[in-house]
């Protein structure tokens, strides 16, 4: 993949939704952010980095129990919205970083905790991405990532990413939890802990954060309206195109 071709995609899609992506709730709060601050506890001299940081939300988070977070993303835009933020709240440690997660430009093991949410299926070299942050992860680190994954099985994946797509064509595409584990256990990854979680996703604040065009939101809606049984019961698929999808959690220590 030309990953400069795409990086010009994802950020044709984000920098006008800086706003939009601090001010969603789905991002803002949930129990995998809740279970990676328990993970982490307070770690008063760690340095940490969220990466593809997005509207912050992961390095807010990690800013009171940290020495330092570094909040990575490729766009610009978002950087600007993230430091505003943390300046509003008083989080004076947190520092901002542009650069995409392929191309980290960090030394070796510069950080006790690297983490990543809801960022991974929007790269361009999905395993690239993922051997950056462990080459930038201290020996004795810690890792978390946190996505809305496949459900591997075909009929479902296939779905998913369709829906994916059609709302934001920046969206490469959501592993399955076996391919996570596959990719981080090939790239020196120990998995410390998996948990899985379902995600309701609102159809109106879904297409409005992404400002989606009427045709490719109409697409969706007839998808939705035709999907067999076994669909619409697995993503509970609801009158108004609201649905779920899974995800998960994952904490890992380089080997």
């Amino acid at each position: 993949m030309d990953t400069a071709t795409h990086d010009a995609t994802v950020l044709e899609q984000y920098d006008s939704r800086a706003q939009a992506y601090l001010s969603s709730a789905v991002h803002a709060a949930g129990a995998d952010l809740e279970r990676m601050a328990a993970l982490i506890g307070s770690r008063p001299d760690a340095v940490a980095l969220d990466m593809g940081c997005g509207g912050g939300h992961v390095a807010f988070r990690l800013a009171p129990l940290v020495k330092k977070v570094v909040a990575c993303d490729l766009s610009a835009a978002m950087l600007e919205t993230v430091a505003a933020e943390a300046h509003r709240r008083g989080l004076d440690n947190l520092v901002t970083k542009q650069g995409a997660a392929e191309a980290l430009s960090c030394p070796d093991a510069s950080f006790d905790i690297a983490a990543t949410r809801y960022s991974a299926h929007h790269w361009g070299a999905f395993t690239d991405g993922l051997a950056q942050m462990r080459r930038v992860v201290k020996p004795g680190g810690l890792a978390l990532f946190m996505d809305v994954v496949s459900p591997g099985v075909p009929l479902l994946d296939t779905w998913l990413q369709t829906l994916e797509l059609l709302r934001d064509p920046s969206h490469v595409r959501n592993a399955s939890l076996e391919e996570w584990k596959t990719a981080l256990a090939s790239l020196g990854f120990a998995i410390a802990e998996v948990a899985t979680y379902k995600l309701r996703l609102e159809f109106g604040p879904w297409i409005e954060r992404m400002q989606t065009p009427e045709v490719h939101v109409a697409a969706i809606r007839s998808l939705q309206r035709r999907a067999s049984a076994e669909v619409k019961d697995y993503f509970v698929i609801g009158d108004d195109g609201s649905f779920t999808v899974d995800t998960m959690l994952i904490a890992a220590r380089p080997i």
